[in-house]
């Protein structure tokens, strides 16, 4: 007996096809009509339903191009189940490159939305009831805010054990312990009891290769992990790849200035650490920032302007520090030094200047 069609947004897949459908969302003051793209792999045999969506904040595009080299994988010919790849949620930040809607507000702080309210809780709305609530799994892709560099990190409310067995699937060095916030598309997946995690890596408006091929292959390991594409035949057990993070603690500027950063993203640093410099222009005032915690550096402001109050190092606490330094080493092994070099002279995770 074959598999029933999928419908979405009033449109019917039919089983062992691909579709895009364009979901109406709102207009331009032209009148010109604006729609959010949603591309459905709707397989012949039965399995779990996935979304992966990014852009949920219009300026963070690393995601927009990890699910489209995820929707190129051949291995998408033996899908179990349905992927809904939602690369662009927010499209009107992603239109005028920034993270909000024209009214200022936040798309991931409007879930669950509503039929008449703002323009965020109506797009939220349509988001949750043609897309959201027909799905079993959720991965939500980000990158850090504008000049501020996220390492590749899960983020996951842990208490799920399905969304802990999928986080820990993906395989990013660090999974953040995430408390859930109210408004966000995850808190609300939660609420559903649908397991969800998202993805944070790189820097808003700016492509990173290793970013997006780290997001690449934790997309394809978690659907495995799902049993919706083929296990690759291992033959020995595989290393840990992930660890997790109790919690995480942002190291500000006291004073404002200009920065000289010391540590590097992804790095071991222990309390009372030098992380970076800030002075005045004429270098005749100079504080250092010192870390009040020990951890790994997991976020990084790049802007070398800095204002006192200013968020500068976000560092990720472990109970089990050195064995957070060795995910963090295996997490590097997985590329090749030479095409990283390549692709960034100077990489954030390097611990030595060049």
């Amino acid at each position: 007996m074959a598999r029933a069609p999928f419908t979405i947004a009033g449109v019917e897949i039919k089983a062992g096809t691909r579709q895009t459908v364009e979901v109406p969302v709102a207009k331009l003051y032209t009148h010109t009509p604006l729609h959010i793209p949603v591309e459905v792999v709707h397989g012949r045999r039965d399995g779990p339903v996935m979304l992966v969506c990014a852009a949920i904040h219009g300026d963070e595009i690393n995601g927009v191009e990890i699910i489209r080299r995820v929707l190129r994988n051949a291995s998408l010919r033996h899908l179990r189940g349905t992927l809904v790849a939602v690369p662009i949620v927010n499209i009107f930040g992603f239109v005028q490159r920034t993270r909000y809607l024209p009214d200022r507000r936040d798309l991931n702080r409007c879930f669950p939305g509503t039929e008449s309210g703002s323009l965020g809780g109506r797009i939220a709305y349509l988001f949750r009831t043609l897309i959201m609530e027909n799905v079993t799994h959720i991965i939500d892709l980000h990158t850090g805010a504008i000049h501020r560099f996220n390492l590749p990190q899960i983020r996951a409310e842990l208490k799920n054990p399905e969304t802990a067995r999928i986080a820990e699937a993906f395989g990013a060095p660090v999974i953040l312990n995430a408390s859930l916030r109210e408004g966000t598309l995850r808190e609300y997946a939660d609420s559903l009891d649908i397991p969800v995690i998202t993805f944070e890596g790189g820097e808003a408006l700016r492509f990173d290769d290793v970013v997006i091929t780290s997001g690449v292959r934790g997309v394809i390991r978690v659907m495995r992990a799902l049993e919706m594409l083929p296990v690759k035949a291992v033959r020995s057990k595989p290393r840990k790849r992930s660890e997790v993070a109790v919690t995480s603690t942002w190291v500000r500027a006291d004073i404002d200035g200009i920065m000289r950063p010391i540590v590097r993203l992804g790095q071991r640093v222990r309390k009372g650490q030098k992380l970076a410099v800030v002075a005045d222009p004429f270098g005749e005032t100079e504080t250092a920032i010192i870390t009040p915690v020990s951890g790994i550096v997991v976020g990084m402001n790049n802007l070398p302007l800095v204002n006192e109050g200013e968020a500068i190092y976000n560092i990720a606490r472990f109970d089990e520090l050195d064995e957070a330094e060795k995910a963090m080493d295996y997490f590097r092994s997985r590329f090749d030094p030479e095409v990283t070099e390549a692709v960034m002279p100077m990489h954030p995770w390097d611990d030595q200047q060049k």
